[in-house]
C-alpha cells in the first residue's frame, strides 16, 4: 500500500521557528580602542559569523597602514564589514563595503558603520563619507559600485578585500570576474584574499581559486600565515591544525596588463 507523503515534511502553516537573535562581537585595535560589530541573527550566506579571515586581514592592515591609507578599497562578501571599517579608520580615501543585496545584510553593514565613532566622518548613505555600504552579487555588473568613486575622481579600486569566501567553490569564477572588473590596472593595485580551510578535506578546492586567478593572468603571492589559538568551529571534523590556520594571498596585475 502506497502512502501519500506530500507535505509530510512541511511545517504547519502557522508554525514559524524563532529566528536566532542578532549578536555582537568586539574587535580590539592595536591602539587598544575597540570596534563593536553587530551580526545578523542568522544568514544562509554565513554573515552571522565574524570570520577569522576578516580579523587577520584587519590586523595585517593595521601593521601595513600604507597598503590602505589614502587608497580606495572594495570589500566583497563583507558580512559585518570589519576589514572595511578598519581601512576607513586607517585613512583610506574611500571604502565601499558590500555583501549580497539582502536588505537585512546591507542595513547591518550600515549600522556597523554608523556605530563606529573611530571613523572620522561616517554616514552609511552619504557619498562624501569615507565608507559606504552597498549590495552586490559576485560576477554582476559593478557599475553602481564604481559610481561611488566619482567624488574622489577614481574609476576603479586600488585595494580589494576577500575574507573567508573561498569555501564557496562554485563562485570562484564570479569572484575573480569581479576582481577583474573593479581592480585598478596599476602595479600597486592589490586584491587581498585571506581564508581558512574550515573543511580540511576540501582544502584543494579552496586553493583552486588561485589556479583560476593564475589562468586569468593574475600574479599570485602568499603573504601571511597565522595560527589561531583555537579552531573557529571547535566541534567540526577534520584536522584541527588546518582549521586553526589563516592564510593570506595577494592578486596583482602583471606588468603587461598595467596601464
Amino acid at each position: 500500500m502506497e502512502h501519500d507523503t506530500a507535505g509530510l515534511f512541511e511545517e504547519p502553516a502557522d508554525y514559524y521557528p524563532p529566528s536566532p537573535p542578532p549578536t555582537s562581537q568586539v574587535y580590539t585595535l592595536q591602539s587598544g580602542k575597540t570596534i563593536t560589530l553587530h551580526l545578523v541573527g542568522h544568514s544562509p550566506l554565513e554573515a552571522h559569523h565574524l570570520w577569522n579571515g576578516s580579523r587577520i586581514i584587519s590586523k595585517h592592515f593595521e601593521t601595513h597602514v600604507s597598503e590602505v591609507q589614502g587608497r580606495t578599497v572594495l570589500e566583497l562578501g563583507a558580512g559585518a564589514g570589519l576589514p572595511s571599517i578598519v581601512c576607513a579608520i586607517l585613512g583610506a580615501e574611500k571604502v565601499v563595503v558590500t555583501d549580497f543585496p539582502d536588505p537585512d545584510l546591507v542595513a547591518n553593514m550600515k549600522k556597523n558603520i554608523l556605530g563606529c565613532e573611530l571613523i572620522p566622518v561616517s554616514n552609511g548613505d552619504a557619498e562624501d563619507s569615507p565608507i559606504i555600504a552597498d549590495g552586490y552579487v559576485w560576477g554582476a555588473d559593478p557599475t553602481h559600485l564604481l559610481a561611488h568613486l566619482k567624488p574622489v575622481k577614481r574609476d576603479r579600486f586600488d585595494v580589494l578585500v576577500l575574507a573567508d569566501l573561498l569555501f564557496r567553490h562554485s563562485e570562484h569564477g564570479n569572484m575573480i570576474s569581479s576582481i577583474e572588473a573593479t581592480l585598478s590596472r596599476k602595479k600597486t593595485s592589490t586584491a587581498f584574499v585571506c581564508f581558512t580551510s574550515y573543511r580540511p578535506w576540501l582544502q584543494h578546492k579552496d586553493l583552486a581559486f588561485f589556479d583560476i586567478a593564475r589562468e586569468r593572468g593574475f600574479v599570485v603571492e602568499k603573504i601571511l600565515e597565522e595560527k589561531m589559538d583555537k579552531a573557529m568551529f571547535e566541534n567540526d571534523p577534520g584536522d584541527e591544525e588546518v582549521r586553526k590556520t589563516v592564510t593570506g594571498f595577494t592578486l596583482r596585475w602583471p606588468d603587461e596588463k598595467c596601464i
